[in-house]
């Protein structure tokens, strides 16, 4: 079965955004799920032009309303910018940023009560594509071994239970407005996926990568 084994951001400083994402949400937490790599000038997605809304976002999910407030705050005292306050909804507890390389994501918790005052653990890490025909990528990626888990209007959810990082799809419309910025962007996405099915693009200009694992 299809696995992300990890995501990578291209971006322009490096060193700058290692310690943006220790310090918003620690290594340990991530669990290595999240790399960035810097291009040369001139030499790669890190370098090439990109606008607006990059077509996705990153969900942490946690485990109580607590925890959102921590992640969210220790990421703005890093240098991200608020999209989206932390507040309570019919669903649960959440908040969105903007980290300074450009990435939108979004902390989230469906529990409503704290219940451990020292909880800091990442339950799970989601990478939302914004698609423009929902249709149109979600069969595509069946054709690439991701059996759907949910689907409902323009949302789906693929059955990943082995995978470390889960994926999605959502309008891009939609996923814009959840995120908290406008819906228009161009460009290069400055991410690429990392999986075992093997390298290619799929219908939105998302780039997959062959894992170090899956080609070990």
């Amino acid at each position: 079965m299809t696995t992300i084994d990890s995501l990578i951001l291209d971006v322009p400083d490096a060193a700058a955004a290692e310690a943006f994402y220790t310090a918003a949400f620690t290594q340990s937490g991530l669990n290595g799920r999240l790399r960035v790599r810097q291009a040369a000038p001139g030499d790669g997605a890190a370098s090439t032009a990109t606008s607006g809304f990059r077509g996705y976002t990153l969900s942490i999910t946690v485990f109580q309303p607590a925890t959102v407030h921590a992640f969210i705050d220790a990421a703005v005292a890093a240098g991200a910018t608020v999209l989206k306050p932390v507040s309570k909804s019919l669903w649960g507890v959440g908040g969105s940023i903007q980290a300074p390389d450009g990435a939108i994501w979004k902390v989230a918790t469906t529990a409503k009560k704290n219940t451990d005052p020292g909880d800091r653990r990442i339950d799970k890490i989601v990478l939302l594509i914004g698609a423009d025909d929902v249709a149109a990528s979600k069969a595509f990626y069946g054709q690439q071994g991701l059996p759907v888990g949910k689907s409902f209007g323009k949302y789906v959810e693929f059955a990943m239970p082995e995978s470390p990082v889960k994926l999605g799809l959502y309008s891009r419309k939609a996923l814009a407005k959840d995120a908290g910025v406008a819906p228009e962007g161009s460009g290069s996405h400055r991410l690429a996926i990392m999986g075992d099915a093997g390298a290619f693009t799929d219908p939105d200009g998302f780039a997959w990568e062959a894992s170090v694992t899956a080609s070990a």
